[in-house]
Order: C-alpha cells, then structure tokens, then sequence
C-alpha cells in the first residue's frame, strides 16, 4: 500500500501521474482505498481538490477519469479513451452506436456532439469536462454484432457499419430526425456489406427492416435495398409508418417497402 500522504493534492496528483505514465487514464474509489491507508473521509477530501484543480473529473460516481496537460481546457480527454474501463465500473454489457459509431465508420458529416452508448438497461447521461455521454437501452446488446476498435488507450466496442445503420432507424430521434438518419445512411452506405445486413435482418422487427430498406432506396443504394427486400418476402407485413409517432392518415404508402412517408426524410449533403 502507497505511503504517499493522500491528504494532499500531491499525494492523489502522483497517482494520477502515474497512472498516465503507464497508459491508464481511469480509476475508482476502491482503486483509491487500495493505494492509500487513509481514511475514507480524508481520500474523499484529496479526490476533491484534485477534482477542482482540474487534474481528473468524475463523470460518474465513483468513477474518475485522469486530465492530461493538453485537454486541460476541454476538461476531459475523449470518452473513446474510457468508455470501455467505465462500462466494466458500471458491470453493463455495451457498444459504441448511434451517430458515434457511424462517425468511427467514416460517415461523418455532421459530427455528434453527444458520444453516444447502447446498453442493456435505463442508465443515467453522464458528462466529463465539455463530453457528455448519452446511453440508449436495447435488448439486443449481447447478439448485436461489434467490432473492437483500437483507442488510445486500449480498446472499445462498436457497433459493425450493419448494427450502425439498424440502430439510427430504430434511434431516429437520438439521431437527429429522419433527414439526419437518411443523410448518414448516405454515407455509411459504402461500409455496408449487403449479406451481412440480411443476416442482421432475421433478427430485428419487421418494421424496422421496412423503414430501412425504404431509406436506402430512396438513398439510391440498389445493392443494399434489393437484399432487404428479398428478406420481406418470407413475412407477412403491413403498412407503417416511417416516423411511428406522427400521423399517417390519407398518406399513401410508398410500394415495394410499404413504408408511410409521414416525416420528411431528404439527404442534405
């Protein structure tokens, strides 16, 4: 157990150096507890001040993430460097999704501002310094496909460019409103692997597979489209509609896909 004196700033700060000397960025309370025979009340004092110094943040309690001198000012390095150590924290299966995982497979257009995390279960936003991390719950989280992703610090799921594009329709208001799922899907549509979106497609809700594939061929995406709709024809579906809280009343239904266009979805690049 460390001998430095965590009552004080600098026996937390060398920990927190030293934690970054060896590529590591995150640590918790029980961390702390080990490093240093103090009692709780005098560690929570040191974590603090360290905290108003603005050498670590804590975007979740109990939970605490090392500043580096260089985003000193944004008041937190990325959430990529600690989203994995702060899933493990919080004991939650996840992956990296939404706008944030289209943008890690090149559709980035309109960069998100909110770093975005699907998981299995109601789990509050959190922010470290200008970050703000939103999580999206999905009971799909343990068969969803995923990639591991290098970061600078180790690694991160990810949701696969097939995941992705299931998810921004599923998420539509998370993402930006039908016009911003349609955009991103634009150009997300070169990563994506037309067997490998079928075989997502057995395993997600009819009318998603609906709205998808009517997004993708108003996208001009043929080679993706077609395979889609190769899938509905072994179930029996109806109309519905494309933002599933706005009315569809008198709107016809666009053939083959049998989608309602009751929401305006045009690719503004």
């Amino acid at each position: 157990m460390a001998t430095l004196d965590a009552h004080s700033p600098e026996g937390l700060s060398a920990f927190a150096d030293d934690l970054q000397a060896t590529g590591s960025y995150a640590f918790t309370d029980a961390d702390v507890g080990k490093a240093f025979a103090t009692s709780q009340i005098a560690r929570a004092n040191a974590l603090r001040r360290l905290k108003k110094s603005g050498r670590i943040v804590a975007p979740w309690r109990g939970f605490y993430v090392v500043v580096p001198t260089e985003y000193r000012n944004a008041g937190s390095p990325p959430p990529s460097w600690f989203v994995d150590d702060l899933m493990h924290f919080l004991d939650q299966p996840y992956y990296v999704g939404l706008l944030s995982a289209a943008a890690l497979h090149g559709a980035s257009h309109q960069q998100p501002m909110i770093f975005q995390v699907v998981t299995d279960r109601p789990t509050r936003s959190g922010t470290a310094g200008r970050a703000r991390i939103e999580f999206h719950m999905s009971s799909f989280v343990a068969g969803t496909p995923t990639v591991q992703l290098q970061t600078e610090t180790g690694t991160m799921r990810v949701s696969t460019p097939e995941s992705t594009a299931f998810d921004l329709v599923r998420f539509s208001t998370a993402c930006g409103g039908w016009s911003n799922v349609a955009t991103v899907l634009f150009e997300l549509a070169e990563r994506l692997e037309p067997k490998a979106l079928c075989a997502l497609a057995g395993h997600r809700k009819t009318p998603e597979v609906q709205r998808l594939g009517y997004l993708l061929d108003r996208a001009g995406q043929p080679r993706l489209a077609d395979p889609l709709l190769q899938t509905l024809g072994s179930r029996r579906y109806r109309p519905v509609g494309l933002a599933p809280d706005a009315p569809s009343a008198g709107v016809a239904a666009a053939t083959p896909w049998r989608v309602v266009p009751n929401a305006e979805a045009e690719i503004d690049l």
